[in-house]
C-alpha cells in the first residue's frame, strides 16, 4: 500500500527531495511489514525492487558450499538493500530475515528511475550502499578462515555456572589429587572408627562402627551427584566434537579447493609454457638450415 509521506523524513536516501517531490514519490511508493524471524527474499529468487528501512533490522546472508551461514550485512535504520539484483536484472545474491518487526519502504524500477530523473545525484548514494556491501563482502573473504573450536562452542551456547562447575568437576574427578584427597579421607574415617576414638556402650568404636553405614551412604550420594556432572560435561563435549567435525569438513573442502586451485594453475602455466615453446621453434631457424 502507499506510505505516508512522513515516513520519508529522515531517510538519507530522500534528503534531496522538497516537499512536493517527497509528496510525489510516496503516492507511489510501497510501505512493507515484516515480523521477526521473517524472510523478506530467498537468494536466487528474482529481484525487481529495492528496499529502505525505515525501523528494524535486516539481515543479508549467503550460505556458503558447505551449508554455512555467512552474514554480510545487517541493514538498520535509513539504510539501502536488494538494489544489486534491481541494477543487473538478475537473482537475489543473497537471503533478507528480519531480526524484528521491520518496516520497510518499496521501490520498483519505476519508482526508481522516477527518483533520479528528479535528482540524479540520488544515484550516487545508491552506489555508496552497493560499494559499502561489496567491500564489506571483500573483508569478509579476506578475514575468514577456520573457526576455532572452543570459540564456537561458546557461540552455541553461553556457559551457566552450573555447567562450568561441572566441567570442573569432570576435570578434577579425573586427577591425582582428587584420588588422594579421597584416599586420606578413607584413611581417616575408617581410622578414627577402629582405632583412634573410645569405645561406645554397646561395643562398638566411634561415631561410624564397622561396616560404616554414614561412610557408604556419602560415597553412594557422591557418585550419584558425580556421574550426573560427569554426564552433563561428557554430553557437552560431544557437542563440541560434533562442532570440531563440522570444522574439520569445512578444512577438507577448503584445501580441496586450494589443490583444485592449484591444478588449475598448473595447467595454465602448463599450456603458457607450451605456446612459449611452440612460438621460440617457429622463430629460431632448423638445425640442418644453420648447418
Amino acid at each position: 500500500m502507499p506510505c505516508d509521506v512522513e515516513l520519508l523524513a529522515g531517510i538519507n536516501f530522500f534528503e534531496l527531495l522538497d516537499d512536493d517531490e517527497r509528496a510525489a514519490l510516496a503516492a507511489v511508493l510501497d510501505q512493507v511489514t515484516v515480523e521477526d524471524g521473517q524472510a523478506l527474499y530467498r537468494q536466487g529468487e528474482p529481484g525487481d525492487d529495492l528496499y529502505v528501512v525505515r525501523s528494524g533490522a535486516i539481515e543479508l546472508s549467503v550460505k556458503d558450499i558447505t551449508g554455512q551461514k555467512i552474514v554480510l550485512h545487517v541493514a538498520r535504520d535509513g539504510e539501502l538493500f536488494g538494489a544489486l539484483a534491481l541494477v543487473e536484472g538478475e537473482p537475489r545474491p543473497a537471503t533478507a530475515t528480519a531480526l524484528e518487526a521491520t518496516s520497510l519502504l518499496l521501490l520498483d524500477r519505476g519508482d526508481l528511475l522516477l527518483l533520479f530523473r528528479q535528482h540524479p545525484e540520488a544515484a550516487l548514494a545508491m552506489f555508496a550502499a552497493l560499494g559499502s556491501m561489496t567491500r564489506k563482502a571483500g573483508h569478509l573473504l579476506q578475514t575468514r578462515v577456520s573457526r576455532n573450536v572452543n570459540d564456537a562452542v561458546e557461540e552455541q551456547q553461553r556457559l551457566s555456572p552450573l555447567v562450568r562447575f561441572a566441567d570442573f568437576l569432570a576435570w578434577f574427578s579425573g586427577s591425582m589429587p582428587f584420588l588422594l584427597l579421597h584416599t586420606l579421607w578413607f584413611a581417616t574415617w575408617i581410622s578414627l572408627n577402629t582405632i583412634f576414638l573410645p569405645k561406645n556402650a554397646d561395643g562398638t568404636r566411634g561415631f561410624d562402627p564397622f561396616p560404616f553405614g554414614l561412610l557408604t551412604m556419602i560415597v553412594s550420594l557422591e557418585a550419584i551427584f558425580l556421574s550426573c556432572f560427569v554426564l552433563i560435561s561428557a554430553n557437552r563435549q560431544a557437542e563440541k566434537d560434533k562442532v570440531r567435525a563440522d570444522i574439520e569438513y569445512e578444512v577438507n573442502i577448503k584445501a580441496e579447493l586450494e589443490v583444485a586451485h592449484l591444478h588449475e594453475k598448473t595447467d595454465m602455466i602448463y599450456e603458457t609454457m607450451l605456446e612459449r615453446f611452440a612460438r621460440l621453434e617457429r622463430l629460431s631457424p632448423p638445425a640442418a638450415e644453420k648447418v
